[in-house]
């Protein structure tokens, strides 16, 4: 702790990136649904192949939202100025 009043110095803007495919966000969602479906599966005792396709199909569902989720976050990311040179 310092006794200095001056706030910390924020930091620089992150660089512009394109949004991720969506086959990108079909392959995490999926894999993050068939993780929380094998949690359930391993309890109710429902067999793998079951608990694959239906984690497919909630991928597919979700990728889209994910996607349109990351648009706007990325939208909404402060862009570096054109004066500033980069560090």
């Amino acid at each position: 702790m310092t006794t200095d009043p001056t706030p910390p110095p924020t930091p620089d803007a992150l660089p512009w990136r394109p949004p991720r495919p969506l086959i990108v966000h079909f392959g995490v969602d999926s894999a993050v649904a068939f993780l929380a479906l094998v949690l359930l599966g391993l309890i109710f005792g429902v067999p793998w192949g079951i608990t694959a396709i239906v984690a497919l199909a909630i991928g597919a569902i979700a990728c889209r939202y994910t996607q349109r989720a990351e648009i706007r976050a990325l939208a909404q990311r402060p862009h570096p100025s054109p004066e500033q040179p980069p560090t």
